[in-house]
């Protein structure tokens, strides 16, 4: 374990505190509680204090160094490969993981859904931590026999420096669309933002670009690969959506996955074009994508009474039309939607979600996202703006809304429920509300059963 530590509350025994300076907070006011906890060592910009004491000029600066110096070698032998976008981080960063344990590669995944292994290790507060926690992970993975890592890589991680010094050998960009302008302001930041993956692309590593992405020049940094439906290095051909599955021609493999919709194509796409350049043969390729599952919250199909239930993390304008679409293509009766918007977050894509939810849907039920410090009426207030249709309710409760849409289901229908996925909470100022959608679903499903059995 790395024993320097930036968050006073992680401190253990023994730990050195690296105080930082932040947007919203500064480190040397957590100095005291650091101590408290039992840091042995401060490094700090100013100040004294009761233990072992090193004042720097800057100690961003300091911990970056340190820490390149101390783990690059290990860093070194691992490799690392880093997936930024707006959507299609989470399933395409797990897909790869997945692929390479089932060829025999012994990997790891850092991302929004957590730090897996062999199995899950832990949850984590962001998709690219802190950077004392990245480390850490990448020092564990490599400690653990782990030869490859696949990480998710946030456009707010590269801001704050999360993955400062880690050397990728293969940097993936998938697309970038609207998200995160609360933080950003303009899409021209955000994709600055997210450009800096590719200048931390190793001598001899790759960029792997979605060509058909509107902002892929703004990322073709380096040896760069293409990928897509227009002509590109692995241009997509041959593709079929069908109602349990996929299946395309890359090159010369031929890919049948059980992922559904046009998006999961891009996303199965980028953990071929990687196996495919870690020189895994074409049939064992072509063997292992059938096998590989969707990570948690992410099209999850569960059947309901006749009718289908699919909890998705979709929280963004793209991600919501991706799956309307991908819904189009399944045989069904009638649409419904339940979805919230975030708090404390962009809110110039609320109407615009709203928009498409109408649009897309027969019915649409209104609810709670994470608020964080934002009033549920101000956001809904945002969301209905210029709305003139009423195939809408709002239901402020999001196990009552989820509660109420089942009930509109009859036969042949879909429930889509958006934007927590795989999340365990709903968060409201300094409050974690226990909550997930799947076991949402699968309540009612037990209610449902046992009213059936009470009624026979």
């Amino acid at each position: 374990m790395i024993q320097l530590k930036t968050d006073s509350r992680k401190v253990v025994a023994g730990d050195t505190f690296v105080a930082l300076r932040g947007i919203s907070s500064d480190g040397h006011d957590y100095i005291e509680k650091a101590i408290h906890n039992g840091a042995t060592k401060i490094v700090a910009e100013e100040g004294s204090y009761s233990v072992e004491t090193e004042i720097v000029p800057d100690t961003r600066i300091y911990l970056e160094n340190y820490l390149k110096e101390t783990y690059q070698g290990v860093l070194n032998q691992l490799t690392i490969i880093g997936i930024t976008g707006t959507n299609g981080k989470t399933t395409s960063a797990y897909l790869l993981y997945e692929a390479l344990r089932a060829i025999g590669r012994k990997a790891s995944y850092i991302g929004t859904i957590g730090f897996y292994k062999e199995k899950k290790m832990k949850d984590l507060p962001n998709t690219s931590p802190d950077i004392c926690d990245m480390y850490d992970m990448l020092v564990e993975s490599y400690e653990t026999g782990c030869k490859y890592v696949v990480m998710e890589v946030s456009s707010q991680g590269l801001s704050y420096g999360r993955l400062n010094g880690i050397p990728f050998d293969y940097a993936i960009f998938t697309n970038l669309t609207q998200d995160h302008l609360d933080y950003h302001k303009t899409m021209d930041n955000y994709a600055k933002a997210k450009e800096q993956l590719f200048y931390q692309v190793k001598e001899g590593g790759k960029s792997i670009i979605n060509i058909d992405d509107p902002y892929h020049e703004r990322f073709e940094i380096g040896d760069v690969i293409t990928y897509g439906f227009q002509k590109s290095d692995y241009q997509l051909q041959n593709v079929s959506l069908q109602k349990y599955g996929s299946e395309f021609t890359v090159n010369d493999l031929h890919i049948h996955t059980s992922l559904i919709g046009r998006y999961n194509v891009y996303n199965v796409l980028c953990g071929v074009i990687i196996l495919d350049l870690l020189g895994i043969d074409k049939n064992t390729i072509e063997s292992v994508m059938p096998t590989l599952t969707p990570p948690p919250g992410r099209m999850d199909i569960i059947p309901f009474f006749g009718n289908t239930v699919i909890v998705d993390y979709a929280h963004t304008p793209d991600a919501m039309e991706n799956i309307f679409r991908t819904v189009q293509e399944i045989p069904h009766n009638k649409t419904y939607v339940v979805f919230g918007c975030t708090g404390s977050r962009d809110a110039k894509k609320r109407p615009i979600m709203m928009s498409l939810a109408l649009q897309n849907a027969d019915y649409v039920v209104v609810t709670s996202d994470d608020l964080h410090e934002e009033r549920f009426e101000d956001i809904v207030a945002d969301m209905l703006e210029g709305v003139t249709s009423n195939h809408y309710m709002v239901e402020p409760n999001r196990m009552e809304a989820v509660r109420y849409a089942t009930k509109l289901l009859k036969e042949q229908d879909i429930l889509l429920i958006l934007g927590k996925g795989h999340e365990e909470f709903i968060i409201v100022k300094d409050d974690r509300i226990p909550y997930n959608d799947r076991k949402a679903v699968e309540q009612l499903i037990e209610e449902r059963k046992r009213e059936m059995l009470r009624v026979d």
